[in-house]
């Protein structure tokens, strides 16, 4: 109770905003962008910016004018998921997942109601723009599906509320009704597929890992171009996800119980 009631640091709420935003830029943003962007006075963006550069949290391109994230928050992401016993189990499945479907591989969990991005593997020449500690979305992406599959009604209209349904095109699904009639084809099929509804041109495949009770731990997926995910290729891509999600899952279940 006493901490509902505290409020927030202004300031520092700002400044995790600027964060945010950069973070989800593809090209970085400028001082006016983030201004603009954020609603917030030009000086006032400025000192966070400045502080933020000084200690390694943002760098800024000279060229361009444009900030970026800085090597001081990989630090920090990595301090955040070295503990991750799981991470640890799966990452020779997704190695070897890699190499056996020569697509980009995920794995994410779900964390104070949002998706995020815990492991990738990638081979050379892939163009998936992701990388760990990235918040997705649940609607449009296979992994944030699988994950969603397994709450309960209400749960997922709270996701919905609190990240909302961003419309990225006409495959985007943009209704809570349509949403959870896939997450009952996802559990009923044990995987989710991303069809172009993020991204045109790019698919997504997904499958949950599953513990000894049938709760859900994380999910893992391989994503590529349309021409490399088609429909010829989406069983064998389900069977391999599958059969490393089952070993994932008795990996951890052995690290459990030892």
């Amino acid at each position: 109770m006493f901490a509902e009631k505290t409020q927030s640091v202004p300031a520092l709420e700002r400044g995790l905003s600027i964060l945010e935003s950069v973070g989800k830029s593809k090209c970085g943003l400028t001082l006016t962008q983030l201004s603009s962007q954020l609603d917030l006075p030009k000086s006032s963006v400025h000192c966070l910016l400045l502080t933020f550069e000084r200690h390694g949290y943002l760098y800024r391109d000279e060229r361009t004018g444009r900030y970026r994230l800085g090597l001081r928050l990989c630090d920090l992401a990595s301090a955040a998921l070295g503990g991750r016993a799981l991470r640890d189990q799966a990452s020779p499945y997704l190695r070897q997942l890699r190499e056996n479907t020569q697509l980009t591989c995920h794995m994410a969990v779900l964390e104070q109601d949002e998706v995020v991005l815990i492991e990738k593997f990638e081979p050379l020449g892939s163009r998936v723009n992701t990388w760990v500690g990235k918040r997705l979305e649940i609607h449009c992406t296979a992994l944030g599906k699988c994950l969603a599959a397994y709450l309960s009604g209400e749960e997922v209209e709270k996701l919905v509320r609190r990240r909302g349904m961003f419309r990225h095109n006409d495959n985007t699904i943009a209704s809570v009704k349509r949403l959870k009639e896939e997450l009952e084809r996802v559990r009923r099929q044990g995987y989710s597929i991303d069809d172009e509804e993020e991204e045109i041109g790019m698919r997504c495949i997904g499958v949950p890992i599953l513990d000894e009770v049938g709760g859900v731990l994380a999910a893992i997926s391989v994503s590529g171009t349309s021409s490399q995910i088609s429909g010829a290729s989406v069983n064998s891509l389900v069977a391999e996800l599958k059969s490393k999600a089952e070993g994932i899952g008795r990996a951890s279940s052995l690290s459990a119980s030892a």
